[in-house]
């Protein structure tokens, strides 16, 4: 089907051909709706992507998922993927967080947390306090800092939240908002006003959602990597075209959504009867700006602090490190050059064979905007530093990939659910519109997955029933 042919007549464009957009539209195009997904990069995913080198593979973007919600299973077999899914591996389930120079396993069991030396016995004994500290206001925003210190200790800030905010957001603490970036946490509190007695009376009800709390969930990705689950969304999602950005987007008086898109330097127009917007916010707020300005501003107000991968290929006697685990995570308190380094190698087969170790280093984010923008010389010097240092390694990386995100992840900081709340107002008053994006319901893959099947779950009848009318 050409671009052309398309002009008319489309039920649904959606903008934006990452995880959230395709998922979306793999799902409306199931339920027989005719769907268009534009976006201006030459292939589809967003910022997943996996590549194939000297008989490795790695991500440029996330490196896995976590199988938290039906949702998930449900949409890997109806792509057709589910024999390539992959589970990571039983020694992924050690993590390890720098601690004096040093990588310390993460406790995973009452006797682990009783002896280990990551936290103070001063900090152990603190958490038997926790039941009996009064809970937030529900209607007094926090910051995850201050929700830390005051439930659980600095120590507990400082050598495990503060890193693992860090690994998921690549965001500081001290601004990112609870019921925003952990709304379960929040509601934990809020239900049973304590965190430990919520992780075990809250277990029942998370069972009868068909959910797995993040803790407990396994890591997944694809004999392939990532992108397998990307591309046969992209071959199943309606029409694909890339290298085709939206320039704007009118309301016509009859509802009618018209796109201006530019492709190969001319400019085309789409008429539908629906649009996702499924764009990082900043692009997104370009995009509504006429028609829902309100929605326009909050969205403009969503930062995406830069963050740099690098992708490192060692012989394995050249790293020390036994590399048991999922990687590490390095706190802000240790004064290191990098957030974290998973073991990639060891997460999941075939990503490098027993002579190789494969390992991917994530740099900047909030922490450190100033390295995330220097040169790639200086950041695989300073990765290089890193690995010598916390892992062992003896000798310089065979080879080394570094994939730039000047812009990468959204920051859920405090106020942010007051601006995602213009979003719902401007679905409400523009029929046929929807947001469906990482700044909006989590910022994982799964988030995603279960974000855009929300959406098209949502869009899918109302569309129908005006086809029906008609």
């Amino acid at each position: 089907m050409t671009m052309d042919s398309m002009t008319a007549g489309l039920d649904v464009l959606v903008v934006g051909a990452g995880i959230s957009g395709l998922a979306t539209a793999f799902h409306l195009s199931r339920a027989g709706l005719s769907v268009e997904v534009i976006d201006p990069a030459a292939k589809p995913g967003g910022v997943i992507g996996s590549v194939r080198r000297d008989g490795m593979l790695y991500e440029t973007g996330p490196n896995s998922a976590l199988d938290t919600t039906p949702k998930i299973g449900e949409l890997v077999e109806a792509a057709g993927v589910k024999a390539e899914m992959r589970f990571a591996s039983e020694i992924a389930n050690t993590r390890f967080v720098v601690k004096g120079g040093k990588p310390v396993a993460l406790p995973m069991s009452p006797g682990a947390f009783l002896s280990t030396p990551l936290f103070s016995f001063g900090a152990k004994a603190r958490l038997a306090i926790e039941p009996f500290i009064g809970k937030q206001p529900a209607d007094e925003e926090e910051t995850i800092a201050h929700f830390v210190r005051r439930r659980l200790g600095v120590e507990f800030l400082d050598y495990a939240i503060e890193p693992f905010v860090a690994g998921i957001y690549a965001g500081d603490p001290e601004r990112l908002s609870v019921p925003a970036a952990f709304p379960k946490l929040h509601a934990l509190e809020q239900r049973w006003g304590s965190l430990i007695k919520g992780q075990f009376l809250g277990a029942r009800e998370r069972r009868k959602r068909a959910e797995t709390a993040k803790n407990t969930a396994k890591s997944f990705s694809f004999a392939g990597g990532m992108q397998v689950l990307t591309d046969a969304l992209a071959k199943r999602a309606g029409q694909v075209t890339l290298g085709a950005k939206a320039i704007a987007i009118e309301r016509l008086p009859d509802g009618t959504f018209v796109t201006t898109i530019e492709r190969d330097g001319a400019r085309t127009t789409r008429h539908s009867r629906a649009v996702v917007v499924a764009t990082p916010a900043y692009a997104a707020a370009a995009l509504v700006e006429r028609f829902a300005p309100e929605a326009s501003r909050a969205l403009a107000q969503v930062e995406y602090p830069a963050v740099c991968v690098v992708a490192s290929a060692y012989a394995r006697k050249d790293i020390a490190h036994g590399l048991g685990g999922f990687g590490l995570l390095a706190p802000k308190k240790e004064n290191r050059a990098l957030l974290g380094t998973l073991f990639s190698s060891s997460m999941f087969e075939g990503r490098a064979d027993a002579g190789h170790a494969l390992l991917t280093t994530f740099v900047g984010g909030r922490r450190n905007p100033a390295l995330a923008a220097d040169t790639d010389e200086r950041i695989l010097a300073e990765v290089g530093r890193e690995h010598r240092e916390l892992l062992g390694a003896t000798a310089p990386p065979l080879w080394s990939a570094l994939t730039r995100w000047p812009r990468a992840i959204p920051q859920y900081e405090l106020g942010h659910l007051k601006r995602i709340a213009k979003l719902a107002e401007a679905e409400a008053q523009v029929p046929g519109l929807r947001f469906c994006a990482n700044y909006r319901g989590g910022v994982s893959v799964g988030d995603c997955i279960a974000n855009a099947a929300g959406t098209a779950e949502s869009l899918a009848p109302w569309l129908q029933a005006r086809a029906a009318v008609r």
